[in-house]
């Protein structure tokens, strides 16, 4: 198997938006650094591994601001962001926000972001260094779930899912 690799910004930014056609869910990610001082970043490369071990993995680039907080954390929180939660999305997606305004955090554990879809509290398992990223490995120690429409990303833009309510009253028929 051959694999290439693309060194012009022009096919990076091909490649980019051609894997863009792909909607992700959106979640931010939050661990304290050496100081116990929140980071948080939104994400949507959060994927689950394993249900036995219950094993999540999310990838971070090597150049953002907060690598080293989150590949030498020893804990960090997934939430996943529901559809009126875009405002968040984009507050922990700027370099410089005040990103924890109105979030309770302590110093002793990563925050949860309030109002989610769903949150997974995990203990570090495995960074592992691929290409321009490295994927965190975590080990699922406690979790949450709510019945909210989740937030959407594709093509450059968060969407909402819409429910086909016509489907649905035909199928249940």
């Amino acid at each position: 198997m051959m694999s290439r690799t693309y060194k012009h910004s022009d096919e990076n930014r091909k490649l980019r938006n051609a894997l863009g056609q792909f909607p992700t869910g959106v979640a931010i990610v939050t661990a304290l650094d050496d100081e116990l001082q929140p980071v948080g970043m939104t994400i949507n490369s959060f994927s689950s591994i394993s249900l036995a071990p219950a094993l999540i993995s999310w990838c971070i680039d090597h150049r953002a601001a907060s690598h080293g907080a989150f590949t030498n954390a020893r804990n960090f929180t997934i939430t996943v962001l529901s559809e009126y939660q875009e405002n968040l999305a984009i507050r922990f997606a700027t370099r410089g926000a005040d990103k924890f305004r109105d979030i309770h955090t302590d110093s002793n554990d990563a925050p949860v972001i309030p109002d989610g879809c769903a949150w997974f509290k995990c203990q570090a398992y495995r960074p592992i260094a691929l290409g321009d990223h490295t994927m965190l490995v975590g080990t699922i120690i406690e979790f949450a779930r709510y019945s909210v429409p989740a937030l959407v990303y594709r093509d450059g833009q968060f969407q909402r899912l819409v429910a086909d309510t016509e489907a649905t009253t035909q199928a249940a028929a």
